[in-house]
């Protein structure tokens, strides 16, 4: 399943050193499971974004900031309220007086790691400021079109959509996060190492990257090697979604694009220079589960895409090439 020609095996062994690095370090402000750190690094290694749901009080943000601390690269924020304007997010075209010209305002989408912060809260017109950042990594005000930078990522959290004054997400919106995580309440541990710790602060978290190291990584992912059957195994799965009874929007091929993607970044984290099934496995239910929209029959009787990922998961099994 191996290619023939990899990635250096120094390199594999540096990006598994750094994977460990931000972990620890995250680790010294967020207290929770390596695990949600790990997914945040797969989705920034393969260029993603990171849609991340709790109820409030979960220390999504707290993850978010300590993760951003690590990578050393520009960090911006934008706290989503009803009355938030999409010029909020892009920037506007002020006049200077005194050039008597306009000049560009750049809002704080102009960075490298951006956490929106409860963006549900926000109407859909606001959301939808960040659909051209995120997709295209380009903004376009008033007619000019600006590049953002490299690396870009957006971190966006959000509570239940069944809390009071949220927002439902477009779905053309949910469908340009790569990843969406679920943070449900600490385990009993966790919450009691919270308790104990309440009253002294954390150690700060230092930069473990940078910018330059970020684009090393992201450009290594791209030459993870991925077997034609997995790439059947990927297409499988969403097209179990597709044909389900119970499903009125299965995964989209930029679905199975995002899981190819999101496969081959774990895979590198993991030091290894090709997929695996597990790796596939493994991210399925955080890349495909958001992007299955259930019949309404089926809603109101408790189907979530997450179920439906599982079912998948279960009844579509990977090939084993013939030898």
């Amino acid at each position: 399943m191996k290619a023939a020609q990899g990635i250096a095996r120094e390199q594999l062994t540096q990006v598994g050193d750094i994977a460990r690095a931000i972990i620890e370090e995250v680790g010294k402000a967020f207290i929770g499971s390596p695990a949600i750190v790990e997914s945040l690094l797969t989705a920034l290694v393969a260029r993603g974004h990171v849609l991340i749901e709790g109820y409030p009080g979960v220390a999504k943000t707290t993850l978010v900031k300590a993760f951003s601390h690590t990578l050393g690269c520009h960090f911006r924020r934008i706290q989503f309220t009803p009355d938030l304007l999409p010029s909020d997010i892009t920037g506007t075209y002020i006049l200077d007086m005194r050039t008597n010209t306009f000049v560009l305002r750049e809002g704080p989408v102009f960075t490298n790691v951006l956490l929106g912060d409860e963006i549900n809260r926000a109407p859909a017109k606001t959301q939808s400021a960040l659909l051209e950042a995120m997709q295209e990594h380009q903004v376009t005000i008033e007619g000019e079109t600006r590049a953002l930078a490299a690396p870009f990522i957006v971190l966006a959290t959000q509570n239940p959509i069944e809390q009071e004054g949220t927002y439902p997400l477009p779905e053309a919106q949910v469908d340009r996060f790569l990843i969406k995580l679920r943070m449900g309440y600490p385990e009993p541990a966790d919450e009691k190492r919270m308790l104990l710790t309440y009253d002294r602060p954390p150690p700060p978290v230092k930069p473990v990257v940078g910018p330059e190291d970020v684009l090393r990584m992201q450009a290594l992912a791209q030459e993870v090697f991925v077997a034609e059957e997995l790439c059947d195994y990927i297409l499988g799965l969403t097209t179990h979604t597709r044909n389900h009874p119970r499903v009125y929007l299965g995964a989209s091929p930029r679905a199975a694009l995002a899981l190819l993607h999101a496969a081959k970044a774990v895979a590198l984290l993991r030091g290894r220079d090709y997929v695996l099934p597990d790796d596939v496995r493994a991210m399925a239910p955080l890349v495909l589960a958001h992007r299955v929209i259930v019949t309404p029959d089926a809603e109101l009787e408790g189907a979530t895409g997450v179920a439906v990922v599982a079912e998948a998961l279960d009844k579509v099994a990977f090939k084993t090439p013939r030898r």
